[in-house]
């Protein structure tokens, strides 16, 4: 009889089978959701910092050549990254300087972000 009582103990019943699949129904979309979460993450911030760089260089080339003064923008690839640009200047509140604000626009499974760089330059340097 103590086999037949063991047998009889040792697997799962119907119950809780079906709960252990109601609980895994649960969470693995959660868990899935979170990767999905992690990845965007790392991928906007690795994008991030190339707008960044990308911003960077060019307001240094536009303050360098003095095209900071034309308000404009345009589109630059970066290898297979295509980054929008625009740049603007407006007057500082104190002293004669303008504030010059380049933003570098990218996009992230279907969702755009953008960084902003800017400088303060004298207004009237040639």
């Amino acid at each position: 009889m103590r086999a037949a009582e063991r047998r009889r103990r040792s697997g799962f019943t119907l119950v809780e089978a079906i709960a252990a699949l109601g609980f895994l129904a649960i969470v693995i979309p959660v868990a899935v959701e979170g990767l999905q979460i992690a990845s965007r993450a790392g991928t906007v911030a690795m994008r991030k910092s190339e707008a960044a760089r990308v911003a960077d260089h060019l307001l240094g080339e536009m303050v360098a050549t003095g095209q900071w003064r034309q308000s404009g923008g345009g589109t630059l690839r970066e290898g297979s990254n295509e980054y929008r640009w625009k740049v603007e200047s407006k007057a500082w509140e104190k002293d004669a300087l303008k504030l010059v604000t380049l933003q570098v626009v990218y996009t992230v499974q279907n969702r755009e972000y953008d960084v902003r760089v800017s400088t303060l330059l004298d207004a009237y340097q040639q």
